[in-house]
């Protein structure tokens, strides 16, 4: 084995880790070649967010349908599995950092997923297109595919506690008003639309787009991967989460449970019985 040379093995160690992102030298950080010194004060938190995922600063107009999508999926109350388990977390006396990392950490493929899933499933509608044929025969098309696989529940549409979602027609608005205007060119809002139409196809009680539908929409327009769409999902919820960590700190209480004591549980088990006097060995 030849012996690598003290040069050699600096570069080496330097060359372990490569990234595009962050350049840092003595009194100097740059952002994606920004010196941080001009971003401070000219560029706002937003932007740097799509800065530092995308590799260059968003337009405006950009910029303000990413932070719609942000703002929309904040928070849900304290009845959302994230928010719940943060603020447990924090009467059983978890400092900020591991109560918010608790809530951040159940923000899965049930609970934080659906929007990444209906990304997928967009994108699923749009390659399906390229075969030929018309947005709603791709749409239908893929929703078969799903359900010959076993799906019945569609990522993105119906929610179970709003018979309509607040957000979806505010977010859709301003998609409408970003096509119009040449910021994206609204092809996933018409295939949106599509999945919702085939969706509910002979149902007599419709089953809307909610807001993982709609954001959804808006992150693919904005040519965002779907990782990335849950990752900035995330982002977004973990202002409520600390909001709720906050609050709950300031409430105090000690030990909550996800219920209150007198309500209770339902015991499902065997009736109470006695220890046998004899077991088989």
């Amino acid at each position: 084995m030849t012996e690598e040379t003290p040069e050699a093995l600096v570069d080496e160690a330097r060359r372990w880790w490569q990234t595009d992102i962050i350049d840092i030298s003595p009194g100097e950080i740059a952002l994606r070649g920004y010196p941080i010194q001009e971003l401070i004060g000219n560029v706002g938190f937003v932007d740097t967010i799509w800065l530092m995922v995308r590799g260059e600063l968003p337009t405006r107009a950009q910029a303000a349908l990413f932070e719609a999508a942000l703002v929309a999926s904040v928070d849900h109350g304290p009845q959302a599995p994230s928010i719940a388990i943060a603020r447990m977390a924090t009467t059983c006396g978890s400092p900020v950092n591991s109560a918010m990392a608790s809530g951040i950490n159940v923000l899965d493929d049930i609970h934080g997923g659906p929007g990444q899933q209906c990304m997928e499933l967009y994108l699923e509608v749009e390659a399906e297109l390229a075969h030929g044929g018309d947005l709603d025969g791709a749409a239908r098309t893929v929703l078969q595919r799903h359900r010959d696989a076993g799906v019945r529940y569609f990522p993105g549409f119906g929610h179970r506690f709003h018979p309509l979602d607040p957000r979806k027609e505010p977010l859709l608005s301003l998609v409408d008003e970003a096509a119009a205007n040449g910021v994206v060119d609204g092809r996933f809002a018409a295939i949106g639309q599509a999945v919702e139409d085939a969706i509910n196809e002979g149902k007599a009680k419709p089953i809307p787009m909610n807001v993982d539908g709609v954001t959804a929409v808006i992150y693919c327009e904005l040519g965002f991967t779907p990782a990335l769409g849950r990752g900035v999902f995330i982002l977004a919820r973990s202002v409520g989460i600390l909001a709720h960590t906050i609050e709950q700190m300031t409430q105090g209480g000690r030990i909550k449970g996800p219920m209150p004591k007198s309500i209770g549980y339902t015991y499902t088990g065997p009736a109470r019985r006695s220890v046998p006097d004899e077991r088989e060995e």
